[in-house]
């Protein structure tokens, strides 16, 4: 399970120090795309990856179009260099508002990319109310 909220910065070539807990668990390949639902990029061990393709796969053409233009026009792999750092492509970087400082945090199954700003925009929307009725419909 990937857990966890990292604060780094990213230079002024796009590198990032990605959390070495996070990389063990991810594999040596990491696969960056935009996210489905938030400007932040999710990033993906290839299995996890695969997963998603298949389900994006098994939806009809008409329904899987624009996520799929959004989703793989996105997608790069990257593979860490020795001192943990992975290149986030310009693109990437301005569709999130990556700048300098970036917020890493593991979601279970894949991990997010965000910018401080926006994390903390986030956060501030997440409040004690909302998440006491989910519990309660998971009956926790």
């Amino acid at each position: 399970m990937l857990s966890g909220e990292y604060n780094y910065t990213i230079d002024a070539k796009g590198r990032l120090n990605f959390p070495a807990k996070l990389r063990e668990e991810l594999g040596e390949k990491l696969i960056l795309a935009k996210s489905l639902t938030d400007t932040c990029l999710n990033v993906y061990s290839v299995d996890k990856f695969d997963e998603l393709v298949e389900k994006i796969d098994a939806l009809p053409m008409a329904k899987a179009r624009n996520i799929r233009r959004h989703l793989f026009s996105s997608t790069v792999e990257v593979i860490p260099d020795k001192q943990g750092r992975i290149l986030v492509p310009q693109n990437l970087r301005e569709y999130c508002g990556l700048k300098k400082d970036v917020v890493i945090v593991g979601v279970s199954q894949n991990c997010e990319i965000w910018s401080q700003e926006n994390w903390g925009s986030v956060m501030e929307t997440i409040d004690a109310e909302n998440l006491a009725e989910i519990v309660d419909e998971l009956g926790i």
